[in-house]
C-alpha cells in the first residue's frame, strides 16, 4: 500500500487521467536552406507578408532572423525592416505545424503541408466534445478500504442531500460498482475561483474536513484536473497505470 501524502503539485505532475491534446493550434512555418554546411530550419512569415500565399513563398529567395522571415525577391520591403533580417536563404517548403497542450505544456503534434490538411488533424484530434473522454472506468484496487467502505455508505444514504464537495457518490449495484460524477470540473485553480471563489487547496481542505478519505480526495483530484466527469470504480476494471494501487 502507498500511503504517502502527496501535495496537489506532486500530484498532477503525471496525470494518467490526462488524454489527447487541449487548445490545438495551427502555425504557419517555412522551411529554409541557406549555406551549405548549415542543417535546414523553420520559420514564421512576418506579420508584414502574413497575406502572401502559399505559391507566393515556396522556392523564393528570403531574408531571415531568429525569429522570422521575409520574402526577398518581388517583395517591397522597408530599408529599417530590411537590416533586421541578417541572413540569406531560399525557401524551399510551406509547412502548417500543429501543437497541443498537455499537462500545461505545449508539444508539437505534427507538420502538415496544407491549411486544410491541418485544419483536419485538429478537427480529429479535438473530438465533436472537444474532450478525449469525460467518462472513466478503472479498477477499485486505486482505493483503499477505508475509500470504498466510505463511498458505498455515501451512496447508498438515497434520501441525503448533495455533499457540496464538488462530486456525487453513485452505486452500479448490478456490478458492484462504485462512481463519483464530478462538478466544476477542470478543478484548476484558475477555474475554481470562478466558480467557489477559492483556490484547489480550500475544496481539499473541505473534502479531507468532511471524512472524505485522502485515498479518494487523490484519485477524484488527478481525474477532475483532467476534465474527467464520471468516474467509475469497478473491481473487474483494468488498473490505471501510473496511478497508486493499493493492496490491502
Amino acid at each position: 500500500m502507498n500511503s504517502t501524502t502527496q501535495t496537489p503539485d506532486m500530484l498532477g505532475a503525471s496525470n494518467p487521467f490526462v488524454r489527447g491534446y487541449d487548445n490545438l493550434s495551427i502555425e504557419r512555418l517555412i522551411l529554409i536552406t541557406y549555406a551549405n554546411d548549415c542543417p535546414p530550419c523553420f520559420r514564421s512569415i512576418h506579420d508584414s507578408q502574413a497575406h502572401l500565399l502559399d505559391d507566393a513563398l515556396e522556392l523564393f529567395p528570403c531574408v531571415f532572423n531568429d525569429d522570422a522571415a521575409l520574402i526577398s525577391e518581388g517583395q517591397s520591403i522597408p530599408d529599417e525592416l530590411e537590416e533586421c533580417f541578417q541572413s540569406t536563404g531560399l525557401v524551399r517548403q510551406v509547412v502548417y505545424a500543429v501543437t497541443g497542450e498537455m499537462l500545461d505544456e505545449r508539444h508539437h503534434v505534427g507538420d502538415l503541408y496544407s491549411l486544410k490538411e491541418a485544419q483536419a488533424m485538429v478537427h480529429r484530434l479535438s473530438f465533436d466534445t472537444g474532450h478525449y473522454s469525460r467518462a472513466w472506468e478503472i479498477s477499485t484496487a486505486h482505493l483503499t478500504e477505508e475509500a470504498l467502505r466510505y463511498l458505498e455508505y455515501r451512496a447508498g444514504r438515497f434520501n441525503a442531500g448533495a455533499t457540496g464537495l464538488l462530486y456525487e457518490p453513485f452505486a452500479l449495484r448490478d456490478c458492484n460498482g462504485l462512481g463519483c460524477k464530478l462538478i466544476g470540473t477542470p478543478w484548476t485553480d484558475e477555474n475554481l475561483m470562478k466558480i467557489e471563489g477559492s483556490p484547489y487547496t480550500s475544496l481539499r481542505q473541505e473534502q479531507l474536513d468532511a471524512g472524505t478519505p485522502e485515498a479518494l480526495v487523490n484519485v477524484l483530484y488527478l481525474a477532475a484536473l483532467a476534465d474527467v466527469r464520471l468516474l467509475i470504480f469497478d473491481p473487474d476494471a483494468a488498473v490505471l497505470d501510473g496511478l497508486a494501487i493499493y493492496d490491502e
